[in-house]
């Protein structure tokens, strides 16, 4: 089975609109037979996406790093549970065990790894999609950094449409199925 990486918060928010996305998330995974890999946690978006996919007879993965394992915050009833040294070896473990990256609402470590993933598919260490799950238009302004960047000329456009935002779920589908990584910039002083 080809397992799906999301990247959420440890906090459900103060929207229910986020819970009821995860929900979503979860069950479009099983649906569409992809496996969860996450960060192995109990709480929040983290908890609920797992639960989701679990409650509609899907696999889950968690990766979890020893530290967050010792703090007792480990989801208890996962298909699979890695323990490794630390949150390095945790993304890289992530990157490597699924064929997508998706990002749900969440706080800096969500948009830290979400857009590690992204920034290796830009030197070629990753061929992977990246993509954020835009759930009640909470990456607009992200998005529309990201737009910056290319105006601004850090980013060329043809890398720019390698990552989406998006809030349809058969939207993100497509995109995964039909997916190709950026090529490689060139650069000249």
């Amino acid at each position: 089975m080809k397992n799906i990486a999301v990247y959420c918060g440890a906090s459900t928010g103060n929207d229910d609109v986020y819970t009821k996305g995860a929900k979503k998330l979860g069950q479009w995974l099983v649906k569409n037979n992809y496996g969860l890999t996450y960060g192995g946690g109990r709480f929040g978006l983290m908890g609920v996406v797992a639960d989701s996919v679990l409650d509609n007879g899907g696999t889950v993965h968690g990766i979890i790093t020893q530290e967050l394992y010792d703090r007792n915050l480990a989801h208890p009833n996962l298909t699979k549970l890695d323990i490794l040294p630390d949150m390095s070896a945790r993304k890289q473990a992530m990157l490597k065990n699924s064929v997508a990256n998706i990002a749900l609402p969440g706080g800096p470590g969500t948009l830290e790894e979400i857009s590690e993933a992204f920034s290796w598919t830009i030197v070629g260490d990753s061929i992977t999609p990246c993509i954020f799950y835009n759930v009640d238009h909470y990456y607009d302004e992200l998005a529309s950094f990201f737009d910056t960047m290319v105006k601004k000329n850090f980013m060329v456009e043809k890398t720019r449409k390698t990552l989406l935002f998006s809030d349809s779920l058969p939207e993100i589908g497509e995109f995964i199925i039909n997916y190709n990584p950026p090529a490689l910039r060139s650069y000249t002083k």
